[in-house]
């Protein structure tokens, strides 16, 4: 037996070893920048923490444009439920325990199973989170739950689990900073990639979970309609211009020309 054949199965097992080495730097550079985009959806909205008074101006501004708009009433819909604290209490819980988990898990499968989707998925959402925070800043808006005036409660803290504390004392999140609602953005955007990445017809039954997220975040007095309406807005545009990038034609290069003799 040749030495090259007598050392053919260590070189094998040199190179899965190196695959397995390489495979695991790039699933902890993705781990990284994951942590980055959840860092950066937390830290950029305590840096668009908005003027109080500005906040309820515009919070009482959407409320008359919805009105205008003929759109559900938030509050109608709270106080429907109210009755039933079992009800409320699953909804606090998914609005305070289901988005980050919800969209983690989709970047793990995707990462995992569909490798050609994770990128894209990936992409999209930080992009989707880079412009609303720009619209965080720009518009400081209070969510209805603190519109008093109209009725609507803060249903976390009435019958728990809490997510947020009082708006002069939480230092940790901009609670001024209701539209777009990300909870509905993300959730749609996973819901869209997972139906993508998946096959039958019982895939679009990814849309019950960004439908249940914005039933929560009206009753739980979190978000208006319109925070939803804009948030898949910005979704369509900042995809649709992702999508542009990546689809756009190289531009053509010019032929030499032929020297005449």
């Amino acid at each position: 037996m040749s030495l090259l054949q007598e050392r053919a199965p260590e070189v094998v097992k040199l190179a899965k070893a190196e695959r397995r080495r390489a495979e695991a730097k790039r699933a902890a550079r993705e781990i990284l920048l994951v942590l980055v985009l959840f860092m950066a959806y937390k830290v950029g909205r305590i840096a668009a923490s908005g003027h109080v008074g500005e906040a309820l101006a515009n919070a009482n501004q959407v409320w008359s444009l919805e009105r205008l708009l003929h759109l559900p009433s938030e509050y109608g819909f709270q106080h429907a439920l109210l009755g039933q604290q079992w009800l409320i209490k699953t909804m606090n819980c998914y609005y305070a325990y289901v988005h980050f988990p919800a969209t983690a898990a989709c970047l793990i499968y995707l990462y995992i199973w569909r490798r050609d989707r994770y990128k894209p998925t990936r992409r999209l959402l930080a992009w989707l989170t880079a412009t609303a925070l720009v619209v965080h800043l720009l518009m400081p808006l209070a969510p209805p739950r603190m519109l008093s005036a109209i009725g609507m409660v803060d249903t976390g803290r009435l019958l728990g689990p809490a997510v947020y504390g009082s708006p002069s004392t939480d230092s940790l999140t901009n609670q001024y900073a209701a539209m777009p609602s990300l909870h509905f953005g993300w959730a749609l955007a996973i819901a869209i990639a997972m139906i993508g990445a998946t096959r039958g017809r019982w895939r679009w039954l990814w849309l019950i979970h960004p439908t249940i997220t914005l039933l929560v975040v009206v009753v739980t007095g979190n978000h208006y309609w319109l925070d939803a309406v804009v948030a898949a807005a910005l979704l369509g545009l900042v995809g649709a211009l992702l999508n542009f990038r990546t689809t756009a034609p190289a531009p053509a290069i010019p032929q030499p020309r032929v020297s005449e003799g």
